[in-house]
Order: structure tokens, then C-alpha cells, then sequence
């Protein structure tokens, strides 16, 4: 059986849950919630690394009794210690652990004094009123906790798009591998680059069905399978995501794909638009009734064929939501999507002066490789004490750090920013006399995510008014499937940006996607900027701008919406602004570059 990387991170937090219920060391819980996050965000298969006798990179803050955990994780699925703390805890405690406003203190309290341990037990206490009458609880505590538990057991399960892509892309490359396999694609929310994804849909055209059966049936991590047909399987994998594969006919695959791609709004439409012209369209192509009765098949073999027999041009995958989108096709105002390839630089990145992993040099040279022009360091403020934030000597140190590194370095230049807590009474955690020596001021909220929407959006419409500020940094607050968006007026904060003539930042970490896709075309609307950025923590996180720009996408974002598809002189001008200065004055900061 395959151990992902997605599996040994689940092991290691839950370790760290485990301790943190036990009261543990507090830097041992963070040495484990850290290795989780390492390992998580690793774009290398550690289990294929030891499978082929490779020795695993040296990662930051892993030594040697971490890596012989992660090694026994990859052998066995677990490791000794995660065993024992299992066996000295009850089953399910740690899910409780994910209801907000439930910390370790409150889970042992009713554990211990109610006898709950799981979702199913927390809701009933909470139904039956049982849980208010506990010190530190109260009336309002209870409702809270019987809202939050209800959402999570109705919830279906989905998993964040960058977990889908470690279980869904290998078993991808695996079908190919069939007999007979000409095309294989994943399609469904995942082709659409949703946020996170319930089911995997994986489509494939050969000559020989049968084989392709065979050899998903035979995948190891196929836990269970639930049907199985000529040309279609249905199965669990050892992880949970269920995987539905179906080989089609090569003059039904592009009906097919376009089928189980499209969100199931946006099929309709397509339906009623196909329907308009006499035609049928579905799974296995567009059809026109002929004479007695008898269907013609007009198109299918391609996407393109499907979307032009009614009368439109190719709709890209990320687009279809039935949300504007055939409106847009009809009158051929399609946006020209960012890709990839446009991203020119990356405004969010940290390094080991706070709680990064790797050096200044190292993430140059990583940015480098990723075909990046620049990047912006942007380390935590002093606020941020678990990440060792900035105060402003550091900064100033680091500052000069950056320009004698600068100086050396060819075909990437590094900027000097500071990503700077935005304080609940809405002032920057650090002296304008600290920030204003910078390239860039990237502004963020880390704290206090429970203030009224009145006082959180004045919170940060006042930071906005900074004289230095540029971005910013993941404007809702939100950890997908952890931490919901703080209230705000988002359209406020839009405004306040164009006002103001800054951008916002779209941070590409898989666990955040913030701006969320109607964010972004909020922004475009409103005619502001957004800047795709990694928020990279070590050299490995720069792949994370593919999710980054999946989302920008999925807000109808072009190149000329994105910050950071600018030529550097370009953004240094943008930038200056933002920091009150002229261009001139940005070009003496750059040195020239």
C-alpha cells in the first residue's frame, strides 16, 4: 500500500494533537505540527524516495528520530509512539479537536467530567444541555459548539485540491499504463480547480476496456470496490477518496469529458442551449433526431466540438460554473485566463529569520528555478512571537542582508518587504520609520478573527490607510476546512484598495486559496490588482502558485489583472506609490536593478 505524503502529515498532527491533549512539551507539539507541515507542503514523493534506496533530503526542523517516524510511517502506515498514544486516549477524541472554540483545556474537561470523546457524544451533551453547566462553558459556548458539530457531521467529506492531486495524479499515470490507453484525464471538480474535491473522476479512451478494469482493480490503494462494469469502476482507496474511472469511445470523449467536468449548473445550460437547436447533448456526444426517429451523432469528440454545435467557442475548464460564463462565450468576451507562465515574480515568502525553512540565498535560487524574475522577502512582524517575528533591528539587518546578497545574484533580484501584523485597533505592528526603507508592505490580519464585521472591516480599512502599505495578505482569514472567514465587508475592502491604489493578495498555500474566486472577480470588476502569491516557507513551496493561479483563474483573472505578471521596473513603480514615494526614488531603492 502507498503512503503519501498527505499520510505521514495526517500521522505526525495527530501525534501532535495526541500530546497537546496530554499536555505535553509545548516545543515538542510544535516540532510535530511543524514536521506535519514540512512534510505536507514536500513536492517530492518521500515513500517513491525510499522505495528507490534514495536518502531523503535534509529537512528543516526533521532530525533523526523524526525521519525514523516518517520512515516507519511509509513502512507500516504508523509509528510506536502514535500507537501507545492512541491506546492512552479514547477513539475519535482528536476530531473534537477540530471544532472551533474547542482547545486541548475544553476537550479534557468534557472528556473527563461528561464522558465525550466523539462528534456524535458532543452533539448529543449540547442537544441535552449538559454541556453549560461546565466552568468556562456558558449558554452561548454550548450553541456555538452544537452549530459547529451539526456542520461538521452533515458536511460531505471533501479533501483540499492539493491532497486530491497526491492520490488522483499517480493513479492517473498508473491507468495510462493499460494496454490500449490513449488518453487519460482528471476531470470533475478537480479539472475545474475547486478548492477542495469530493470525488475523483478519471476518464480514458482505449482499445481494450478490459484492461483498464483490470488494472485499476489491481491498484494497491483501492481499499474497496463498490461496481465494476465493462467500461466503468467505482472504488475507495485506502484514504477514503472514492474514484470513479470510465473509459469512452474516442468519438464520445470530448462529449464525456465536457460531461464530467462542467459543475452540473452549467451542463444544464448547456443542455437547454443544445435543446434550443434541436439537439441532444450528453455524456456520449450531441446528437440530431433524423429521419423516423433515428439520432445522428453531430459532435463529441472533442470539447470543442461539443461547445461550437451550440454555438459557442471553447469555455476553459475552470470557468464552468454556469456563473456569466456562456453569457461571456456569446458575445466572445471570454477573459484570456492567467497562466502559469505569466507569473514573473512572487510577493510573499519567508525565510529561516522567521519560520521559514530555508536561507535568503536558498530561496533565491529555488525562485530562480522556478522561472521567477524576483521575489519579495516578507517575514512575520515582531507581533507573530511563534514565528519569531521582525522587530525593527532585525528587519533593518535583514534589509542590508538583502542588498549585499543582491548584488551577487544573477537573473532573480530579491525585494524588501515585511508581512506586518495589522493590530485589532488597526495600526501596523511596526514604526513607519521601520517600514518606510522598504520595496513593499504587505499588511495582514493573524489575530483577533472574531470582531463584529463593523469593527473588522474598519480594522482593516484603517491599516489600508498606512502611509506604507501595498498588499494586502489573504484578505478573508480563512484555513480551508479549519477556520471559516473572518465578517467582513469585502466590497469595502475592494474599494478602500482601488481608492488607495494598492493590490490584494490571492495567497496561493493550498490551505488558505484567499481570495476566493468571487473575491477575485470583485476585484477585477472594481478594476484592482491581485498578486498570486506563494507565501513559500521553504524552497519546495513555489509550486503552490499552480493552486494559486487555478484560483485566479476560477475568478476570471487575466495577466493584466495579476500584480506579479509585471516586468520588475513596472512593479517597482506600482509599488513605490504604495510606499509614498516617486518612481525615481524606487529606482535609487532598486539600485539600479
Amino acid at each position: 500500500m502507498a503512503v503519501h505524503n498527505a499520510d505521514i502529515a495526517r500521522v505526525l498532527e495527530e501525534i501532535a494533537d495526541l500530546l497537546e491533549l496530554k499536555e505535553a512539551n509545548p516545543f515538542r507539539i510544535r516540532a510535530y505540527r511543524n514536521a506535519a507541515r514540512t512534510v505536507g507542503d514536500l513536492r517530492i514523493d518521500i515513500a517513491q524516495t525510499l522505495a528507490e534506496g534514495k536518502p531523503l533530503p535534509k529537512l528543516p526542523g526533521i532530525g533523526e528520530d523524526l525521519t525514523a517516524k516518517i520512515r516507519d510511517i511509509v513502512a507500516t502506515g504508523s509509528t510506536a509512539l502514535a500507537d501507545r498514544l492512541r491506546k492512552e486516549m479514547p477513539p475519535g477524541i482528536t476530531d473534537l479537536l477540530r471544532v472551533p472554540g474547542l482547545g486541548p483545556k475544553r476537550v479534557k474537561h468534557l472528556w473527563h467530567d461528561l464522558g465525550v470523546h466523539t462528534l456524535a457524544e458532543l452533539q448529543r451533551a449540547a442537544l441535552d444541555g449538559r454541556i453549560r453547566g461546565l466552568a468556562g462553558f456558558g449558554e452561548k459556548t454550548e450553541a456555538a459548539i452544537r452549530e459547529a458539530v451539526e456542520r461538521q457531521l452533515t458536511k460531505k467529506q471533501r479533501v483540499k485540491l492539493v491532497v486530491a492531486a497526491q492520490y488522483a495524479e499517480p493513479l492517473a499515470a498508473h491507468l495510462a499504463g493499460a494496454k490500449g490507453v490513449r488518453d487519460v484525464v482528471i476531470a470533475g471538480s478537480y479539472r475545474r480547480m475547486k478548492e477542495t474535491v469530493g470525488d475523483i473522476d478519471i476518464l480514458v479512451t482505449s482499445s481494450d476496456p478490459q484492461a483498464v478494469m483490470a488494472r485499476f482493480e489491481s491498484y494497491p490503494e483501492v481499499r474497496e470496490t463498490l461496481a465494476r462494469g465493462p467500461t466503468r469502476a467505482s472504488a475507495l482507496l485506502a484514504s477514503g477518496l472514492q474514484v470513479d474511472v470510465r473509459v469512452v469511445p474516442v468519438e464520445s470523449f470530448g462529449a464525456a469529458l465536457h460531461y464530467f467536468t462542467g459543475s452540473k449548473a452549467h451542463n444544464i445550460a448547456i443542455r437547454r442551449l443544445g435543446q434550443e437547436r434541436g439537439l441532444k447533448v450528453n455524456e456520449y456526444g450531441v446528437f440530431k433526431a433524423g429521419r423516423g426517429g433515428a439520432e445522428k451523432r453531430v459532435a463529441g469528440e472533442t470539447e470543442e466540438s461539443v461547445f461550437a454545435a451550440v454555438g459557442l467557442p471553447w469555455i476553459p475548464p475552470e470557468l464552468r460554473e454556469d456563473a456569466g460564463e456562456i453569457e461571456a462565450a456569446r458575445r466572445g468576451a471570454l477573459p484570456v485566463l492567467v497562466r502559469r507562465e505569466d507569473l514573473r515574480g512572487d510577493l510573499h515568502a519567508h525565510t529561516k529569520a522567521t519560520d521559514g525553512k530555508n536561507t535568503l540565498a536558498e530561496m533565491a535560487a529555488a525562485a530562480k528555478a522556478a522561472g521567477l524574475e524576483y521575489l519579495a522577502i516578507t517575514e512575520h512582524s515582531r507581533r507573530v512571537t511563534v514565528a519569531r517575528g521582525l522587530d525593527p533591528q532585525r528587519l533593518a539587518k535583514q534589509a542590508d542582508e538583502i542588498d549585499r546578497l543582491n548584488a551577487t545574484l544573477e537573473g532573480i533580484t530579491l525585494l524588501k518587504g515585511i508581512e506586518v501584523d495589522i493590530l485589532e485597533d488597526g495600526t501596523l505592528d511596526l514604526p513607519e520609520a521601520s517600514l518606510a526603507g522598504l520595496d513593499l508592505v504587505v499588511g495582514a490580519v493573524h489575530s483577533k478573527f472574531g470582531l463584529t464585521r463593523a469593527q473588522q472591516t474598519e480594522r482593516i480599512l484603517k491599516a489600508m490607510d498606512a502611509p506604507h502599505f501595498s498588499i494586502l495578505a489573504h484578505p478573508s482569514g480563512r484555513l480551508i476546512g479549519a477556520r471559516e472567514p473572518y465578517d467582513v465587508d469585502m466590497l469595502r475592502i475592494v474599494r478602500k484598495a482601488r481608492a488607495r491604489g494598492i493590490a490584494l493578495e490571492l495567497n496561493a498555500h493550498p490551505e488558505r486559496l484567499d481570495l476566493i474566486d468571487t473575491y477575485c472577480r470583485m476585484a477585477k470588476e472594481e478594476g484592482v490588482l491581485v498578486a498570486v502569491s506563494s507565501d513559500a516557507h521553504g524552497v519546495a513551496d513555489f509550486e503552490n502558485l499552480r493552486f494559486g493561479v487555478g484560483q485566479a483563474r476560477r475568478g476570471w483573472l487575466e495577466a493584466k489583472d495579476v500584480l506579479n505578471t509585471r516586468p520588475l521596473a513596472e512593479l517597482r513603480r506600482f509599488l513605490a506609490a504604495t510606499m509614498g514615494r516617486s518612481a525615481a526614488g524606487a529606482r535609487r531603492s532598486g539600485r539600479g536593478r
